[in-house]
């Protein structure tokens, strides 16, 4: 539970930027390492997901596991290509 005190103590903006540059960066960069970022994102994004799960709306759950499946439907394809 301290991890998730020192979550809630983090600026919204410096997150988005933060989960913003690695999705850049993920897309951006070749093969391997890409998909490697992407997939690290994709794996915070499932953890905050699965914390929060219970005190979301049924559309925001819906909207949050297509655009898991979607990040790791990207971290999966640029490892591979």
């Amino acid at each position: 539970m301290n991890l998730m005190r020192r979550l809630a103590t983090v600026n919204p903006t410096t997150a988005f930027i933060i989960a913003l540059a690695l999705l850049l960066a993920g897309l951006f960069l070749p093969g391997i390492i890409g998909g490697a970022l992407l997939f690290v994102l994709g794996v915070a994004m499932a953890a905050l997901t699965f914390t929060t799960w219970p005190v979301q709306s049924t559309a925001v759950r819906t909207i949050r596991v297509i655009m898991l499946a979607l990040l790791f439907t990207a971290a999966v394809t640029k490892t591979i290509n």
